[in-house]
C-alpha cells in the first residue's frame, strides 16, 4: 500500500475513533441528563441548587464534560439555570398530569393552585366530519365549540379545542367556563356521571397560533391529547383537541401488564 494511503487510512480510522468517542461523551451526557432531570422533578433538591459539578461526576461516574453536557441539555429545556457564585439551581418544574384517571386539568393540578381559563371561542357551529363522526352525529350537525387558554398561577399551561353535541352543550353557554372544568359542568347538567374517555397522546410541532397562545417558540414540541369523553351510559359528549406545553407538563400512569 502506498505511503499515501496508508497515511489516508490511518487519518479516516482516526476520525473514526474520534466521532466514536464523541457519541458515546454525548449518549452518556443524555443518560445523566435523564436521571438528573427525573430526581429534580421529584424534589431531589430541596434547596433548588444541584451539587457541584464534580459532585454529580462523583456521584454518577462521569467525567467532567459529561456533566456539562448533561446539565447544558436540561438548561436549552429551562428547567435549569447557572448562577455565578451559586452554581446551578432549578428554575422550573414540570406538573404531573395523570393517564390513569379521567380528570379535569383543575382537578390534576389542585394541588398547585387555582386553574383558570381564557374563553378565547364559544358559539355553535357545523360539526367537522370527523367530530360528527366520533360524537355519533349526523353530518354538519350544529355542536357547541369551545377554545380556552387554560392557566396555572398565570403561566399558560394548555389550550384546548371542543366539541360537544348541542343538546348536552347549549347549557353551557350561560355557565362559569372561566373557573369551572367542563367535565364537572357535564356531570351537574347531565345528572350523571362520566364514564370513560379514549385517548391518543403524541408530539406535535406547535404552529403559529398555538405557539403564540401557549407562549412558545413556532415549531416547538408540544403534547397533544386527543380525547373523546363518554357519559356513564356510554353516549359520547366531548371531542378535545388538546395542546399542552411539553416543558411544564408531563404525562404519568400505571399500566398492568394483564387486564
Amino acid at each position: 500500500m502506498p505511503a499515501e494511503r496508508i497515511r489516508d487510512h490511518v487519518g479516516a480510522g482516526a476520525t473514526t475513533v474520534a466521532a466514536h468517542r464523541r457519541r458515546l461523551r454525548a449518549d452518556r451526557a443524555r443518560q445523566l441528563a435523564d436521571l438528573l432531570r427525573r430526581l429534580l422533578l421529584r424534589g431531589g433538591f430541596p434547596d433548588g441548587v444541584l451539587p457541584h459539578e464534580a459532585a454529580i461526576g462523583a456521584d454518577y461516574g462521569a467525567s467532567r464534560n459529561t456533566v456539562r453536557q448533561a446539565l447544558d441539555l436540561l438548561r436549552a429545556e429551562g428547567l435549569v439555570e447557572r448562577l455565578p457564585g451559586v452554581g446551578t439551581i432549578v428554575v422550573a418544574e414540570k406538573y404531573e398530569h395523570g393517564l390513569d384517571r379521567l380528570m379535569g386539568l383543575a382537578e390534576t393540578l389542585h394541588e398547585h393552585g387555582p386553574v383558570t381559563n381564557e374563553v378565547r371561542t364559544v358559539g355553535t357551529v357545523s360539526a367537522p366530519a370527523p367530530v360528527a363522526e366520533r360524537l355519533g352525529l349526523p353530518d354538519s350537525a350544529e355542536v357547541l365549540h369551545i377554545e380556552r387558554l387554560r392557566r396555572l398561577g398565570g403561566l399558560p399551561l394548555s389550550f384546548d379545542v371542543s366539541y360537544l353535541p348541542l343538546d348536552i352543550g347549549a347549557p353551557l353557554l350561560g355557565a362559569d367556563l372561566e373557573n369551572t372544568d367542563v367535565f364537572r359542568l357535564l356531570e351537574s347538567m347531565t345528572g350523571q356521571p362520566l364514564g370513560h374517555a379514549d385517548i391518543t397522546l403524541e408530539a406535535v410541532s406547535a404552529d403559529v397560533h398555538s405557539a403564540a397562545v401557549l407562549g412558545v417558540p413556532r415549531g416547538a414540541a408540544v403534547l397533544m391529547l386527543d380525547r373523546l369523553t363518554h357519559l356513564a351510559d356510554g353516549r359520547p359528549v366531548d371531542v378535545e383537541f388538546i395542546r399542552f406545553r411539553g416543558d411544564r407538563i408531563r404525562m404519568s400512569g400505571r399500566m398492568p401488564r394483564f387486564p
